[in-house]
């Protein structure tokens, strides 16, 4: 189907107020939604967060009684299911709309075609494909989260220009300048988890929450600690964000000190007294979480990559050299072949202050040949 040049202004338009939800509204996708009537914008709306109105409630309670005869441009196909809202479909067949575009089908199994279909079947003309890479790369974590139950995995890592996370002696701080920090936040900002190691507690003792970048909620907080070598009393602990700990570890007695202190405990044991990491992405997808950012170390990053769970990756490198025996980014075991490298690919590249943000997709891990 062929879309006119308008069409994809207000569509545009639509994408950039589902935009504005890039923070809140986990674990529902970010919607846009703009009513056109006779070349002119009559209603705007973008879902805030879950259990308050679509976006589509929002344009067509601006658009009032203007919006029959309109056309809406929705980023996502309208809801045809009552959830913790009626079904937008069914609003925009009682408003009178005759044309909806929206820019791709919801995945969800709830809907799926099912609000296009109900709309079809009331006389509206349906159309579905305008801009879908963009607005399926804006709802990259939901499309995942539903479709593959499992989040969309982005692992971040900072390094110096030879690849090196931190000196020999463990000093990371810090290696990447203050623009890049905060980049960072804004990654946070828009997960609906941050995962970590135990490596990097006990070696960092971290926070992992959104600072810098005013925020409604806060990412729920990870530590895979398949021993349980962490302490209860560690900062990630604390009350300023939810936290889920993983460990390997089955004996309930063993989970006492950190119950105490009210941290829920999930035990997924898995290989060699491992936590089962694809396991675990089932899990926090099951919770509701579509973006997962990892902040990790060598051996965590290193395992959820072989495993295959990671997407993307994005790598702040800054322009310095540390030194051949400074740490490494990921923990891989010795190739005798090139044939078996991890082959990635280029998404994109910007500046940010003095360093470098590279972001790449990864593939599956080549096998030879």
């Amino acid at each position: 189907m062929s879309f006119s040049a308008a069409d994809h202004l207000y569509m545009q338009q639509a994408l950039r107020l589902a935009a504005l939800g890039l923070n809140t509204t986990t674990p529902n996708p970010r919607v846009g939604c703009v009513m056109v009537r006779d070349g002119v914008v009559v209603g705007e709306g973008w879902h805030v967060r879950a259990g308050e109105p679509h976006a589509e409630v929002f344009a067509l309670r601006e658009a009032g009684a203007r919006a029959r005869g309109a056309t809406a441009y929705v980023t996502l196909e309208p809801c045809s299911h009552h959830g913790r809202t009626p079904p937008c479909a069914q609003a925009l067949i009682d408003a009178g709309v005759t044309r909806v575009v929206a820019a791709m089908v919801d995945p969800y199994h709830e809907v799926a075609g099912r609000g296009l279909a109900m709309l079809a079947a009331a006389g509206i003309d349906t159309a579905a494909g305008l801009l879908a890479s963009e607005a399926a790369e804006l709802n990259k974590g939901f499309v995942s989260r539903v479709s593959r139950e499992r989040p969309w995995v982005t692992l971040k890592a900072a390094a110096s220009l030879d690849g090196k996370t931190a000196l020999l002696n463990g000093q990371s701080q810090w290696i990447t300048g203050t623009q890049a920090r905060h980049d960072v936040q804004a990654l946070r900002a828009r997960s609906c988890a941050i995962l970590t190691g135990s490596g990097t507690v006990l070696a960092d003792n971290p926070q992992l929450t959104v600072r810098e970048i005013a925020t409604a909620r806060q990412p729920l907080r990870v530590v895979v600690d398949g021993a349980l070598q962490t302490s209860p009393d560690a900062r990630i602990y604390g009350p300023e964000a939810p936290t889920l700990l993983v460990t390997a570890v089955s004996d309930t007695a063993r989970h006492q000190p950190w119950l105490v202190h009210g941290i829920e405990i999930l035990a997924l044991p898995g290989v060699g007294g491992q936590v089962d990491l694809a396991a675990l992405m089932t899990a926090l997808a099951a919770r509701g979480v579509g973006e997962l950012m990892v902040e990790a170390g060598a051996g965590l990053g290193g395992a959820l990559i072989a495993a295959g769970l990671v997407d993307e990756l994005v790598l702040y490198l800054a322009p310095c050299l540390i030194g051949d025996t400074a740490r490494g980014l990921f923990a891989w075991p010795e190739l005798q072949s090139l044939a078996d490298k991890q082959q990635l690919t280029w998404r994109d590249a910007r500046q940010v202050g003095a360093d470098m943000r590279l972001t790449l997709g990864i593939s599956v891990r080549a096998s030879g040949g």
